[in-house]
C-alpha cells in the first residue's frame, strides 16, 4: 500500500513531498536511490512514481525496513549508505540514476562523502534531494529547540553552498525551508564536480577605512 494524505503527521510532510514530486513526476522509467527510510513516507511517494512511470527504487537503511512494502519495483538494502560496493552493484543493474534522496546520517562531512560518490552515477538533468537543511525549527525558543540539530542542519546547508560555490556551471541548487527543510540539486553538466570551497566575505579597502573612522568618532 501507499501512504494516503490522511496518514501524514503534519502539513509540512505534504509540503516537503510536493517540493520533491513536482520536478520528478514526469520522468519515464524513473530510477531512484533512497538513502534513509525510517517510517517509509518518502518511500511511499517514490513507489507511487515508479508505479506510474515504470520505474525502479532502491532504498537503503541501517534499520531493517524491508517489511514496510511488498512491491516488485522496490529493492531494500539493509546496510549503511556508504557501503558503496554493494549499493553500486544495484545501481548498475538499474542502469544509472535519475533521483537520489539523502535522508540518512545528517553530518556535513558524511553528506558530502555520499553526495560526491553517488553524484557521478546520476544522469544529466537528474536530481539530488537532501533532507534536513533548515535550522529554524531548532533555534532558541523555537518549537523544536535543539542546539545539536541546529548545528547539524546549519552545517549541512553550509556544505551544500560550498559545493555550489565551486561548481557554479555544473549544478543548480534550490531550497525549501518548510519544517526541517529540503535542498534540491540539479545536475546540469556531465563534468566531474570539484571539491567544496569556503564562502568568504569580500574585503574592500574603503570598508576598512570606514570602520576605522567609526571607531575614532565613537571614542
Amino acid at each position: 500500500m501507499l501512504y494516503s494524505e490522511s496518514k501524514f503527521k503534519t502539513a509540512y510532510e505534504m509540503l516537503k513531498l510536493q517540493f520533491i514530486y513536482k520536478d520528478i513526476e514526469k520522468i519515464k522509467n524513473i530510477k531512484i536511490l533512497e538513502l534513509g527510510v525510517r517510517k517509509g513516507i518518502s518511500t511511499s511517494l517514490f513507489l507511487k512514481l515508479c508505479e506510474e512511470n515504470d520505474g525502479k527504487l532502491v532504498s537503503v537503511d541501517i534499520a531493517d525496513c524491508g517489511h514496510l512494502y511488498k512491491n516488485k519495483r522496490w529493492n531494500f538494502l539493509h546496510t549503511r549508505d556508504d557501503n558503496f560496493e554493494k549499493i553500486d552493484k544495484e545501481i548498475l543493474k538499474m542502469g544509472g540514476l535519475d533521483v537520489i534522496y539523502i535522508d540518512s546520517f545528517h553530518e556535513s562531512n558524511h553528506v558530502k562523502k555520499i553526495f560526491y560518490h553517488y553524484y557521478k552515477l546520476l544522469s544529466k538533468n537528474g536530481f539530488i534531494f537532501v533532507d534536513d537543511i533548515c535550522w529554524l525549527p531548532y533555534a532558541k525558543s523555537s518549537y523544536r529547540e535543539s542546539s545539536g540539530m541546529y548545528d547539524a542542519n546549519y552545517k549541512v546547508f553550509e556544505k551544500l553552498l560550498e559545493i555550489k560555490f565551486n561548481n557554479r556551471e555544473n549544478l543548480n541548487i534550490d531550497f525549501s525551508f518548510n519544517d526541517s527543510g529540503t535542498a534540491k540539486i540539479t545536475k546540469i553538466t556531465e563534468a566531474k564536480i570539484k571539491e567544496p570551497k569556503k564562502v568568504k566575505k569580500s574585503f574592500l579597502f574603503k570598508n576598512w577605512i570606514l570602520n576605522i573612522y567609526k571607531i575614532f568618532i565613537n571614542k
